[in-house]
């Protein structure tokens, strides 16, 4: 794989991942110029008298009741949503014609990464990171939203999705998230990195291109918080690690198994919430993928994608065809400070849809109380899995 990073007609960091010739080698490079003509994405902005103001960053407000910090941005407000086909921003640029608005400046790539336009965390240069109190009400906290927010594209071919690209691609995937995970968390403030894909409809998904997300948090999320206390808990009363513990269990017993490899397991958690939910774990404790092994990352490429193809044949319509799954899916791995001894990576894949043509919404008590309660049980998912093997 060849990494070859840019910059953007505004400023934002573009990032090449080749796994094909010429550009592996380097007898050739993807366009580097953007020729848009964007202003920089840190200038000052026309106010309503014309004067220059500041540009607007998004902002963490710190909720008084439950302690965690909730991005305000916005200014995502007025993004891109489902655009027709010609107006793709996450399509190559088309050979011979005069540059349109998309991100990517080549007319092919590999995999690309770059910074999202339209962020929920931004770090603006020169902007004060303390946290302060709001008209003077010490209950009325924030500060500035001095994370970080990339997009990455999995294939150049709008009609693709993950699940079918080949196994040298989803490596190349691979090393692009642990290249991410890397550089995101030694950039100043960062506590935590997220690489995630949205894909369906039924999500919310507002680009149909194949592509996922990567968000560098200056705080650790609720979810992690979460699982940290347990595990802090589990290692103190056993000395043990909780990850462990969990997989260890879910072998032992083989009942929601639904995949194994030589360095990985998917599993159905215990008390899965979703009606349809996947965990995809290392044998191996690892706190984060930069520290997976070559053999273990070569592993992930081809685990990973026997698993999403299982779970696109997962639902039939009425004639017996296979209904591609909408799911989020994301890498839960060790904050970049806190926590890391006992923190061991893990895949977490669900689905929102419990039936053909039919969604589960979150209804009073899980909206409002967060208190779950799920349409199906684990096993019933396995067994469905398992079937599909």
């Amino acid at each position: 794989m060849r990494r070859t990073s840019t910059r953007l007609a505004d400023g934002r960091e573009l990032i090449y991942f080749d796994d094909s010739e010429p550009y592996v080698s380097g007898a050739a490079t993807r366009r580097l110029d953007d020729p848009r003509p964007l202003p920089d994405r840190y200038a000052p902005v026309p106010g309503p008298d014309g004067t220059p103001l500041p540009v607007t960053a998004p902002e963490l407000r710190l909720d008084p009741l439950t302690g965690e910090w909730i991005p305000m941005a916005a200014h995502r407000m007025n993004r891109t949503f489902l655009p027709p086909a010609d107006a793709n921003p996450l399509a190559p640029a088309k050979p011979g014609a005069a540059y349109q608005d998309g991100e990517i400046p080549d007319t092919d790539y590999d995999v690309v990464v770059f910074e999202n336009r339209f962020p929920s965390l931004m770090a603006v240069p020169g902007l004060d990171d303390a946290t302060e109190d709001v008209d003077g009400e010490p209950l009325w906290r924030r500060r500035p939203a001095a994370g970080r927010c990339e997009v990455i594209c999995f294939s150049s071919d709008p009609t693709a999705s993950l699940a079918s690209v080949t196994p040298r691609r989803m490596r190349t995937i691979v090393e692009a998230w642990v290249d991410r995970t890397r550089a995101l968390s030694a950039l100043p403030g960062i506590e935590q990195v997220f690489c995630f894909e949205n894909r369906g409809k039924e999500i919310g998904v507002t680009l149909h291109h194949p592509h996922g997300q990567i968000y560098a948090f200056p705080y650790v999320t609720p979810r992690t918080r979460a699982i940290l206390t347990q595990a802090q808990e589990h290692a103190d009363a056993t000395g043990r690690l909780l990850g462990r513990d969990v997989l260890d269990a879910e072998l032992r017993h083989g009942t929601r198994v639904v995949l194994e490899s030589e360095h990985w397991v998917a599993y159905v958690p215990f008390a899965a919430r979703w009606p349809v939910e996947v965990h995809l774990a290392p044998r191996r404790d690892v706190p984060d993928l930069p520290a997976l092994t070559d053999a273990e990352r070569a592993d992930l490429a081809v685990t990973y994608l026997a698993l999403l193809r299982r779970l696109d044949q997962f639902f039939v319509d009425g004639d017996g065809a296979a209904i591609p799954l909408p799911y989020i899916a994301g890498w839960h791995q060790a904050p970049v400070r806190e926590g890391r001894a006992v923190s061991r990576l893990h895949l977490q894949l669900f689905s929102v849809l419990r039936a053909p043509g039919k969604l589960k919404y979150l209804a009073g008590v899980e909206s409002g109380m967060g208190a779950w309660i799920s349409d199906t049980t684990p096993e019933r998912i396995a067994r469905r899995l398992q079937e599909l093997a």
